[in-house]
C-alpha cells in the first residue's frame, strides 16, 4: 500500500518560484537535473541545510574581528586564528583585499619553525636556531628562553641565549637577542637542546630623571617602571625601569629630548653620549 504524503501550497510568485529552484540547484536539491523546491524545504525541515542571518555585518565588526585575529596569531593560538578566519570568509561583506589575505594565510596558516618555537615556548623546552641570513651568514644559537613580542608594526623573537658573540648590547645583556620575524627564513631550522630552560632574560635596573612640564605629565606607560617618584626638592621626576634590550629603551626615551637625562648605568649613559655626539658630528659637517 503506498503511503499518502502531505502537501502544502506555496503563495508566491514567479521571481521567487526561479529564487527558489535557483536555490535548490544551489544546494543540489534536484530531480534528475531540474531543481526541485520540495526537496530543497525538505532538507530545511530535516536539517540538512541550515538557514543563516543575513550578510549585514558592518565594517566595524569586522575590522574587530580581524584585529582579534591578528592577536591570536601573535600568541601562538593558531587553532583558533584558523577557525576566525575561516569564520569570516564565509562572510559576504569582507573585501577583496581581506578576503586575498586571510585566504593566503589560511592555505599556509603557518611557517613550520613558527610552529614549533610557539610550542617551545608554551612547553618551556631549549632549542636550537639555526639559520642563513640575507648576508649568507649562518647562525646557530642555542635559546632557553624566549617569547614573541610586538615592537612598533614588526614582530620579533626576544630570546636568551648561550651564545653571545656578536651581541652588541652592554655586558649585563650580552645573553638576549632580538630577531625580527619576518626576517627569519622559513627554511630555518629547529631542533631540542639539552639543559635546562632559563626563567627570564636577563635584565638590568636602569634610573633616569624627567623635568620640566614631562616630569609633571608623565605617567608609567609600562609595567617595566618599578619606581616612579616625584621629587618636590629638585623639582624633577625619578624613574627606574627595569629592561632586557638597550636599543627598544633608548629609542623610546630619546623622544623625551633634552626633558630626559639618563642616570644609570654608567656604560648605558656613555653610550647614549656617544650617540648624541654622533648626531652633533653629522649636523656640523653635513650641509644642506
Amino acid at each position: 500500500m503506498t503511503r499518502q504524503k502531505r502537501s502544502i501550497t506555496l503563495s508566491i510568485d514567479e521571481t521567487e518560484k526561479a529564487q527558489l529552484e535557483q536555490l535548490a540547484l544551489d544546494f543540489g536539491q534536484n530531480w534528475g537535473d531540474r531543481p526541485n523546491i520540495s526537496k530543497l524545504l525538505k532538507a530545511i525541515a530535516t536539517g540538512k541545510l541550515r538557514l543563516a542571518a543575513n550578510h549585514d555585518w558592518d565594517k566595524d565588526r569586522i575590522d574587530r574581528l580581524a584585529r582579534g585575529l591578528n592577536l591570536l596569531k601573535d600568541e601562538g593560538y593558531w587553532e583558533e586564528a584558523l577557525t576566525l578566519a575561516q569564520l569570516l570568509l564565509e562572510r559576504s561583506e569582507l573585501n577583496y583585499p581581506l578576503r586575498q589575505e586571510l585566504q593566503a594565510w589560511v592555505d599556509r596558516p603557518g611557517i613550520p619553525w613558527r610552529l614549533e618555537i610557539d610550542r617551545c615556548i608554551r612547553q618551556q623546552r631549549p632549542f636550537r636556531l639555526t639559520y642563513q641570513d640575507a648576508a649568507n651568514r649562518v647562525w646557530h644559537f642555542t635559546v632557553r628562553h624566549a617569547k614573541i613580542e610586538r615592537y612598533e608594526d614588526h614582530q620579533y623573537l626576544h630570546c636568551w641565549c648561550d651564545e653571545t658573540e656578536g651581541n652588541q648590547d652592554i655586558a649585563p645583556l650580552h645573553h638576549n637577542w632580538t630577531f625580527r620575524l619576518d626576517r627569519i627564513p622559513d627554511e630555518a631550522v629547529l631542533s631540542p637542546a639539552a639543559g635546562p630552560w632559563q626563567p627570564e632574560l636577563s635584565y638590568l635596573e636602569v634610573e633616569f630623571f624627567l623635568v620640566g612640564g614631562l616630569a609633571l605629565g608623565y605617567r608609567s606607560k609600562t609595567k617595566a617602571d618599578i619606581i616612579n617618584e616625584w621629587q618636590p626638592e629638585t623639582q624633577r621626576r625619578r624613574v627606574v625601569r627595569r629592561i632586557s634590550n638597550t636599543f627598544w629603551f633608548l629609542r623610546d626615551v630619546r623622544r623625551y629630548g633634552a626633558d630626559c637625562c639618563i642616570a644609570s648605568p654608567a656604560d648605558l649613559r656613555e653610550r647614549f653620549v656617544q650617540e648624541l655626539e654622533q648626531w652633533m658630528a653629522s649636523y656640523r659637517e653635513e650641509k644642506p
